[in-house]
């Protein structure tokens, strides 16, 4: 990919489609439906109790980790594994002189199951003040990432991480809390290659009204395709009449050639689960399985209101892409990477319908 590639980038990823706006001093903001949160910074005039502000705010430019060593060299078995994930195919990934996708910056730093141990006081001292204070939860906002140079398979990385802002108190639709933002500085070889800011907000949840009913899909110009093939029971695939390539979810463009044209093709139903999580916490009541529905049938309710656990698998079609839905049919401890399911259409309320995917041998 040459030079051009090493030269200082920047990227940005959140959940959702569309890249999350900055928070740092004073532009904390997000969209709707993605784990950022709008942010409104609080009247001056509210008072800070205790001096906590300051007591935070004196945590600035402290470490957060000294001197990290990643626990393994850049190497060619995680550079397939993540692009295998993420369904990457770009040919400068593969070969003598591959190099790794940029993106996967802060995997290199990452601990596994059995952590670090180079955190530092100052971190936990800043955790712990919050906690005292009342914001006892957390949740990533987002992250940024600027790539310098490339890293290549030997590579040894090497890490030092800062607390770089604490913001004021701020009121989120989550509850009123800190967004805390830390950057750590990423080597090779003793060479910087890059550097990972991430962002979290500590806060005190806000009380919430229960919600009885499923939450609704956001539909747009670029997915109302789709949404109408699900009230026609139809699963749409778009097909690019430039290449001829699928893809899902809906989009505007090709991923492949960039053609905007495109046309759609019936999925047969077919699939198989190509990776699933069991969600137990927290509940929503509105994802009781109804009863009298077709996907109901065999089911079975694990507890009084039904909102859980479930299994939420990422589904692999027949055609060959993948999508998201529940598996039905099957506890949700029997579910299986592998296991075949089949498309069936779950109506949840009089006006959602969703398609979902039924487990078992004979899917």
């Amino acid at each position: 990919m040459g030079e051009n590639v090493a030269a200082s980038r920047e990227t940005r990823t959140a959940t959702g489609s569309e890249p999350p706006p900055q928070g740092l001093e004073g532009r904390d903001a997000a969209a709707e439906g993605r784990n950022v949160r709008r942010a409104v910074e609080e009247p001056p005039e509210r008072p800070d109790p205790g001096g906590l502000y300051g007591r935070l705010k004196a945590y600035e430019g402290r470490s957060a980790a000294n001197e990290g060593v990643g626990k393994d060299l850049v190497n060619e078995p995680m550079i397939r594994h993540w692009c295998e994930a993420m369904g990457d195919t770009n040919p400068a990934y593969r070969g003598p002189d591959a190099i790794a996708p940029p993106t996967m910056l802060q995997a290199w730093t990452m601990g596994g199951l059995s952590g670090h141990s180079d955190r530092s006081g100052a971190h936990d001292e800043l955790f712990a003040l919050l906690d005292g204070a009342g914001f006892t939860s957390v949740v990533a906002t987002d992250c940024e990432q600027e790539y310098v140079r490339e890293l290549r398979p030997g590579d040894r990385i090497t890490y030092d991480s800062v607390i770089e802002t604490v913001s004021e108190r701020k009121t989120t639709k989550l509850g009123t809390g800190h967004f805390i933002t830390t950057r750590m500085d990423v080597r090779a070889n003793g060479k910087l290659a890059g550097r990972h800011r991430f962002r979290i907000l500590k806060y005190a949840p806000a009380r919430r009204k229960p919600q009885g009913r499923r939450p609704r899909p956001v539909v747009n110009r670029d997915n109302a395709g789709f949404w109408d093939g699900v009230a026609a029971h139809k699963l749409l695939i778009q097909r690019c009449v430039g290449c001829g390539e699928l893809r899902f979810p809906w989009l505007p463009g090709c991923n492949g050639c960039g053609a905007a044209e495109w046309d759609t093709v019936e999925a047969s139903g077919a699939g198989t689960v190509f990776s699933y999580v069991v969600m137990h916490h927290p509940r929503f009541p509105g994802f009781t399985v109804p009863e009298g529905t077709e996907a109901a049938a065999g089911d079975t309710v694990p507890d009084d209101d039904g909102s859980g656990p479930y299994a939420v698998g990422l589904i692999e079609l027949a055609e060959g892409v993948r999508m998201i839905s529940n598996v039905v049919g099957v506890p949700y401890d029997k579910v299986r990477i592998g296991m075949p399911v089949r498309l069936e259409f779950l109506r949840v309320d009089e006006e959602l319908e969703l398609p979902v995917f039924r487990g078992g041998e004979g899917g």
